[in-house]
């Protein structure tokens, strides 16, 4: 399978860059230079990840991703000079599965692009005839082999982190993860300082599960988070 990549940035340099690296990996490169060329992109074509600048004329880069989550969860990696917290913290609560500040070593980039990729779609690889079982955990129901979350009858919207974060509660309810377990299965790299993007993580799932933010996640003081089994 040949993955499109969509690289939204208006600095040509860097489209060059990234779209010499990505296609000696073997990925097909599109390319957008602004916010409008992007979103028609998006539409037109079946994106498998887009690589975002977030500063650029017209539509900035967390307007884009606003409006690919409006229809789409292919995984969205944000490259940009903006590398504050509260910069990665709104990308991540917008939808964002990664934040990559410039300057950035392009080895660095297609690893985590091939990471964000192997993460998504390798999750609903199935080669047994027949389809898994889903995992449940009160109402809350885990198709493995379509990558969705059900409460009830209602299908809950994940990026791909959050749907692995939630494969790992599910499949060990009670259990407590540390966040150095949380970041390593759910981003699938090495733990580093990175707090914020847990906190956030996690804060948009209990907010997606329940109006109540202890209702399904628990958070224990200096050990992690565990999902509650019994209520």
């Amino acid at each position: 399978m040949i993955y499109k990549i969509l690289i939204v940035d208006d600095e040509p340099e860097i489209r060059n860059l990234l779209r010499l690296y990505l296609e000696n990996e073997g990925y097909e490169i599109l390319e957008a230079s602004d916010g409008n060329e992007a979103l028609r992109i998006a539409g037109e074509e079946k994106i498998s990840l887009c690589i975002l600048d977030v500063m650029m004329p017209g539509i900035d880069g967390f307007h884009v991703l606003q409006r690919i989550r409006e229809d789409s969860n292919i995984p969205v990696m944000i490259i940009s000079a903006r590398d504050t917290d509260a910069d990665k913290i709104l990308g991540l609560n917008l939808g964002a599965d990664d934040y990559l500040a410039k300057p950035f070593n392009p080895l660095e980039a297609v690893a985590r692009v091939k990471s964000s990729i192997r993460r998504y779609y390798s999750l609903g690889s199935d080669s047994s005839e027949e389809k898994e079982k889903p995992v449940k955990v009160r109402d809350l129901e885990l198709y493995p082999d379509s990558c969705t979350l059900k409460k009830g009858n209602t299908e809950i919207e994940l990026t791909s982190v959050e749907y692995r974060i939630m494969e790992m509660f599910m499949k060990n309810p009670g259990k407590v993860f540390t966040k150095q377990q949380i970041y390593e299965y759910g981003w699938g790299e090495d733990y580093i300082i990175a707090d914020n993007n847990i906190m956030v993580c996690i804060s948009k799932l209990r907010s997606k599960l329940s109006e109540d933010p202890q209702a399904y996640i628990r958070t224990l003081r200096g050990l992690g988070y565990r999902l509650i089994r019994d209520v």
